[in-house]
C-alpha cells in the first residue's frame, strides 16, 4: 500500500485533500481541520515545484498543521469573556449592608444590580461595617462575597 501511495499520490491530490478538509471545517466549526487543510494545500504547492517523497510530505504536513493550529489558538481565536447571563458582575458593583458585618465575620448585603443572579448575599469584610453603609465587592469566593466600604 505504501508503495502504491508513493507512486500514485500526486501534488493535486494534496490540494484536493486540503480543499475537502477546508469545506468540512465549515460544517464542523472547530478550526482544527482548517490547519490541516491549509497545510495539505501548501504541501501540494511545494510538491509542484520540488517533488518530494511521501514521508517528507507527511512530515511537512504534520509540522505545518501543528504550526497553523498553534497560531490559531494563540493569535486568532477570540478570547473575549462572555458578559451575559448570571455571571454579569464586576468588582465595582455597589450595594448596601442589610445586616452588620463585624471584622472577618459574616453579614448580609443587598446589591444595586444582581450579582451572579441574586441581589442578597452573605458577605464578609476585613473591617467592621454598619447597617446601611455603602459597600463594593472586593472578591467573590464561592458563595461568599468579600466587600469593603466605598
Amino acid at each position: 500500500m505504501l508503495e502504491f501511495l508513493t507512486q500514485n499520490l500526486l501534488w493535486w491530490h494534496w490540494i484536493i485533500f486540503g480543499l475537502i478538509l477546508l469545506v468540512s471545517d465549515i460544517f464542523m466549526g472547530t478550526f482544527i481541520m482548517l490547519g490541516w487543510g491549509l497545510s495539505a494545500i501548501l504541501v501540494g504547492g511545494v510538491d509542484v515545484f520540488y517533488p518530494l517523497s511521501l514521508e517528507t510530505k507527511l512530515v511537512i504536513w504534520m509540522i505545518l498543521s501543528i504550526l497553523f493550529i498553534t497560531l490559531w489558538f494563540k493569535y486568532v481565536k477570540d478570547n473575549s469573556v462572555e458578559n451575559s447571563g448570571q455571571s454579569n458582575y464586576s468588582l465595582d458593583t455597589l450595594g448596601t449592608v442589610q445586616e452588620a458585618i463585624i471584622m472577618n465575620g459574616r453579614g448580609q448585603v443587598k446589591f444595586d444590580a444582581p450579582v451572579l443572579g441574586n441581589t442578597f448575599w452573605p458577605a464578609t469584610a476585613k473591617e467592621d461595617i454598619e447597617v446601611l453603609s455603602r459597600i463594593k465587592i472586593v472578591e467573590v469566593t464561592g458563595q461568599l462575597i468579600e466587600v469593603s466600604k466605598v
